[in-house]
């Protein structure tokens, strides 16, 4: 469609260009002596001599020695050089028309164009200059080549003015037109790469103009067609040169009448054309010509200008994205994971349809990309490749066949590898062309008989013709792989960061460990020591063993509820209150209410909550032996005063009980409660012995205290319901523990509540094969059982409507199941009567579910 394509079989001519010029001007080639001489036919149009009698006259005789003497002042600037130098307005002996001349030299010779002047000319520079101004101005190339069509319209009077962008294939498409309103128009249409040959495209870069006047006329040829040394004419420097007859007959089946072209080159290539039609004969002056040409090198240096803004911008674009990629990570001190953000601009500036990367054999995918399955084969074809460079392609299923499975959604490929072995990427995915491509006219030309030969020739019929790119993705630009290697540096920079985190946090981990190993030794010593220490003294006070065994286990009770309650929600300061609360719950039950809290609230820190739990209990269970809770009357109020110097005061005061006298010997009971404080606390603990009761006052240094976490909390749960509501246990239990010695003492307790049966168990296979055959009256489930959970085995349970409770060692609800959260839970070390409240509370559960199935 251009008006200056050559066709592909005229690829000689593209270079000799037929030996002929256009009728509308003369041409003169001579050697640097000015001797020999050359003009065409048509000089007779401007001239009152005949053609033969020209040739062998000197070029003085014809053109004068005034322009002989021009003539040489011109020939001096473009001596060694291809370029044209142009003189105006001359005057020639013997003729009355005036002329436009200009003149360059190519391998030896040299050639003397002329045209007729155009008057109306005088100031088309002017022109010119003035609406290059209102080019200067624009931002954008889309910008650019719409206000430029309109421009060149203005400036050549032509019908049809259009700027042609070739893409990286070769193949080209229309980006702007001005038109007649009448006029089909050709914007946006694609022209295959054969319209304009290398050869021609070469020839554009060196010659940026060229202009048919009328392609109706007949190219006349230039005599004689060698020189001196028998070598051809060359003519790709005349702006007179004519063209191949295929070109002609493209143009007239387009319906153009004339033709103008102007090349836009951009770094020394040639970025387009701005390509101008005419319906009819059209000729534009030599010094409308020369004024275009310095128009058309602005117009590139402009739209180069811009290109360069684009491509800064871009790399800009590009130094923030790795800014933020740097930052995020260092941020985040995270994986790859975290600058998938990133990737995801990096995408829309490749105009990429999707992502993927590939890092420590994970594979993520983003946006429109193949399975996992064909993505992980694209990555192991991509091993092929070389290391540490990018690699892009815009047919991928051309090297890689099984990409032909998905090539509407990745045709093209653009692999960033950021690692060496094992092999990571990030590979961004363009679709197979989405678009149908609209082509101006069958992109292939047929076979003809021209002047006896059978050549190419050009297209019948340009009616958009749409071909659908199969297997193809847009191509990827130099611009795409520029960002594509900044990109990877970035990446490689990233992954040596996370390698060098990873490391860090292996060695920190590893610390953590070891510092964690020695903490948890010596607090197993701790408990070891103190459980030594409860059973020795306890044994020093037991008349009997069912006396030793109880306050054993009574204190040792103590001391996991004062732990469950410091890690139930955190490891902070805990509530005085809640603790008082949860230890007389535990064992006064329906006496609880009988313990009255008033005065502050505050928290102990955790290094003191154990010591005053325990000290807590022993007063509990004193009371409960000896004091106000002996009878159904007695009272004990305990008030809390909080002061920033001296700390937390708790009194203890005893009313309506038994009468209390002073002990004859110190038990460990009462050793705990008078010494426990002072002793490990560095606090005071003073006890009074009067008839009407107790009383105590311990004051806690203020080091140990601080805001409590969840101070409103109050425990609820089936530890404290009355023995009254509970069930005693009957039939068969299923029994799941993997502690050998926990599992027997908890067998025989089952046993000792009413347990007919039980059935120990010590895995989930073990449990549900059971189940199969058996269905429980109730179960106590251990929910971590080493490397598994005894979920499955729940789920199994609420579907016969099984009451079940879990145990376990944590202490509190958070590592249970969501579907279970609701269900009993006994906190170990757990006594008879916590299995009792949970059968009970178990079988609430279920009759709440399910009432017909209880």
């Amino acid at each position: 469609m251009p008006a200056s394509s050559i066709a592909d079989d005229c690829a000689h001519e593209a270079i000799q260009l037929l030996g002929t010029i256009q009728p509308h001007g003369f041409l003169l080639e001579c050697s640097p002596d000015w001797i020999v001489t050359r003009a065409s036919t048509n000089i007779r149009s401007f001239l009152p001599v005949e053609h033969e009698e020209l040739l062998g006259r000197s070029l003085v005789e014809i053109v004068g020695q005034r322009l002989i003497h021009d003539l040489r002042g011109r020939l001096q600037l473009v001596t060694g050089r291809q370029v044209v130098e142009y003189l105006f307005d001359c005057a020639m002996p013997g003729v009355d028309t005036r002329f436009d001349l200009s003149i360059h030299q190519f391998d030896g010779a040299i050639v003397i164009e002329g045209e007729p002047v155009d008057p109306d000319d005088a100031a088309i520079a002017n022109t010119a200059q003035a609406l290059l101004a209102q080019l200067r101005h624009q931002t954008s190339i889309t910008q650019l080549a719409r206000t430029l069509v309109r421009q060149m319209r203005a400036l050549t009077g032509y019908d049809r003015v259009m700027v042609y962008r070739f893409h990286p294939d070769a193949s080209g498409e229309v980006i702007a037109e001005a038109k007649r309103s009448d006029q089909t128009s050709f914007l946006a249409l694609r022209y295959p790469a054969s319209d304009i040959p290398a050869q021609a495209r070469a020839l554009y870069v060196r010659n940026p103009i060229r202009v048919i006047v009328d392609i109706d006329a007949d190219p006349v040829p230039v005599e004689p067609r060698h020189d001196l040394d028998g070598r051809p004419i060359d003519l790709s420097m005349a702006g007179l040169r004519s063209v191949s007859r295929v070109h002609i007959e493209y143009l007239r089946n387009m319906g153009v009448g004339a033709s103008m072209s102007l090349s836009i080159v951009v770094g020394g290539a040639l970025w387009g054309l701005i390509s101008c039609h005419h319906d009819t004969a059209r000729r534009v002056s030599m010094r409308r010509r020369h004024a275009l040409e310095f128009f058309g090198q602005m117009v590139s240096s402009i739209l180069e200008s811009i290109a360069r803004a684009e491509e800064i911008t871009r790399q800009s674009d590009v130094r923030q994205i790795h800014n933020r990629m740097l930052s995020q990570l260092a941020a985040d001190s995270g994986s790859i994971d975290d600058i998938l953000p990133q990737l995801e601009n990096v995408q829309a500036m490749l105009g990429a349809d999707g992502f993927a990367t590939f890092v420590d054999d994970r594979l993520r995918l983003t946006g429109a990309t193949p399975s996992d399955p064909q993505t992980r084969a694209l990555m192991r074809f991509l091993n092929r490749a070389t290391a540490s460079q990018v690699y892009a392609t815009h047919s991928l299923a051309s090297i890689h066949p099984a990409a032909a499975d998905y090539a509407d959604t990745a045709s093209g490929v653009l692999a960033i590898p950021v690692s060496r072995r094992p092999r990571d990427y990030v590979v961004f995915f363009r679709r197979e062309l989405p678009r149908h491509v609209t082509w101006a006219g069958e992109p292939k030309k047929t076979m003809q008989e021209i002047d006896g030969q059978m050549r190419l020739g050009p297209r019948n019929s340009f009616a958009a013709w749409r071909e659908t790119v199969r297997q193809q993705s847009a191509h990827w630009s130099s611009a795409d792989l520029d960002i594509a290697e900044a990109l990877r540096v970035t990446l490689l920079e990233l992954m040596l960061q996370v390698t060098d985190h990873a490391e860090k946090q292996r060695k920190q981990s590893n610390d953590q460990q070891d510092l964690l190993i020695a903490e948890l030794n010596h607090r197993v010593r701790n408990i070891l020591n103190l459980i030594v220490g409860l059973v020795r003294q306890c044994a020093d006070g037991a008349d009997t063993i069912e006396s030793f065994s109880e306050e054993v286990s009574n204190r040792v009770h103590a001391l996991a509820r004062a732990h469950d309650q410091l890690t139930s929600s955190g490891w902070g300061a805990r509530s005085v209150r809640n603790m008082i609360r949860v230890e007389a719950g535990a064992y006064l039950a329906d006496k609880a209410d009988r313990v009255r809290i008033t005065g502050d609230e505050m928290g102990i820190l955790p290094d003191a909550f154990a010591t005053v739990a325990l000290v807590m209990h022993e007063l509990i269970t004193n009371a409960a032996k000896y004091g106000a809770f002996r009878d159904s009357h007695g009272t004990v109020d305990i008030r809390l005063e909080c002061d920033d110097e001296r700390g937390m005061t708790i009194d203890w005061r005893e009313r309506g009980g038994a009468a209390v006298k002073a002990p004859t010997r110190r038990g460990f009971g009462s050793t705990i409660i008078e010494r426990a404080i002072p002793h490990e606390l560095g606090g005071s603990a003073i006890v009074e012995f009067d008839p009407d009761g107790l009383h105590a006052r311990f004051e806690i240094p203020s080091h140990y205290l601080a805001e409590c976490v969840h101070a409103d909390e109050i425990e609820a749960s089936h530890d404290h319901l009355p023995l009254a509501e509970t069930q005693s246990l009957s039939g068969s239990v299923l029994l799941i523990e993997d502690n050998l010695l926990i599992a027997l003492e908890t067998e025989t307790m089952l046993h000792s509540l009413g347990a007919e049966d039980v059935h120990v168990f010590s895995t989930v296979a073990a449990a549900l094969a059971h189940l199969e055959v058996d269905r429980p009256s109730f179960a106590v489930l251990d929910y971590n059982l080493g490397r598994e959970q005894s979920v499955a085995v729940a789920q199994r349970l609420d579907a016969m409507a099984v009451p079940f409770v879990f145990a376990t060692g944590y202490g509190d609800t958070a590592t249970i199941d969501d579907r279970f959260r609701d269900r009993p839970i006994l906190t170990k070390p757990y006594t008879e009567i916590n299995v009792k409240r949970g059968f009970a509370a178990a079988l609430r559960t279920i009759e709440a579910e399910d009432p017909e199935s209880v």
